[in-house]
């Protein structure tokens, strides 16, 4: 298997896993189970995974189209779109709060590291 597809493969779980999470831990919020401290492990994982994404498998092709996808993604974790889920119902809030939020933490640090290394190689070539 060559590091591009493992590079997918990974990114791919880690989504999935960023969406489980969330689903486990909005609902936690909802029903009002302690969740601060799960919450702040998973975001600390999803961090730690957004630094290994973006130190190993992005490549100079893929580094616009998923600088944007970050940016969407971290625009909509942080936006506050979902808050007239509150008015169908709680959880359902609670789930997209959490999901968006959890895939936000996991792309900031990549599109970071991803925008650094693309600011280094812009400096190199002038």
């Amino acid at each position: 298997m060559e590091m591009e597809q493992i590079s997918r493969w990974a990114y791919t779980i880690f989504v999935v896993l960023a969406i489980v999470a969330g689903l486990a831990v909005g609902y936690m919020h909802w029903n009002g189970d302690a969740y601060a401290d799960i919450h702040g492990w998973v975001i600390l994982a999803m961090l730690i995974l957004g630094v290994i994404i973006g130190l190993t498998s992005i490549t100079t092709k893929e580094v616009t189209p998923f600088l944007i996808a970050s940016i969407a993604l971290i625009v909509a974790g942080s936006a506050g779109a979902w808050q007239g889920l509150q008015s169908v119902h709680w959880l359902l809030y609670w789930w997209a709060e959490h999901i968006t939020g959890y895939i936000a933490a996991f792309a900031a640090p990549a599109a970071v590291l991803i925008a650094i290394k693309s600011v280094l190689v812009i400096a190199k070539e002038k």
